[in-house]
């Protein structure tokens, strides 16, 4: 087999229609546009037109809105905690912060801090340095011999 034997399977590639070249082609004068009017033209943008009748999706109420105060947090189970301990990616003697998460794998970016989620079980006793954690989560570190620290709780009850 020479490079200049090398072809594609027949059918496989389907030849470009030459639109526009004279009547007998089948493809001419209009070029398969129909005729006349704006969709006839090139650039055309109508996606939501009526024909000057106010769209559909205008006429429809808006409803609901984004709360622009509201947090993201990663939100992280025990039993995933409790994985990294045994895989020897976590130390269960130091405190567990977003920066120790992020390094350990866990969590891949810091959001608005890491909420800690009663998915799992964990046995080690960990001490948490977390923006959040639910009272089951919090009621399961506290079994196992941990604590749970919520940042930002002290500078929420100053107030």
């Amino acid at each position: 087999m020479k490079l200049n034997d090398i072809a594609d399977n027949y059918g496989a590639t389907k030849s470009r229609v030459r639109v526009g070249r004279g009547i007998g082609s089948g493809k001419g004068k209009t070029a398969g546009r129909g005729v006349k009017g704006q969709k006839s033209r090139s650039g055309v943008a109508i996606k939501g037109f009526e024909g000057g009748q106010m769209p559909l999706h205008r006429r429809l109420p808006k409803r609901g809105f984004t709360n622009i105060f509201s947090k993201n947090f990663n939100e992280v189970g025990l039993g995933r905690i409790q994985q990294a301990i045994d895989a020897g990616k976590l130390d269960a003697g130091q405190p567990v912060t977003v920066e120790v998460l992020k390094t350990a794998g866990v969590v891949r970016r810091e959001r608005d801090g890491v909420r800690l989620l009663a998915n799992g079980e964990l046995k080690a006793s960990v001490t948490f340095e977390i923006a959040g954690a639910s009272k089951a989560a919090v009621a399961a570190v506290e079994k196992a011999g941990g604590s749970v620290k919520i940042l930002g709780a002290e500078a929420n009850a100053a107030e």
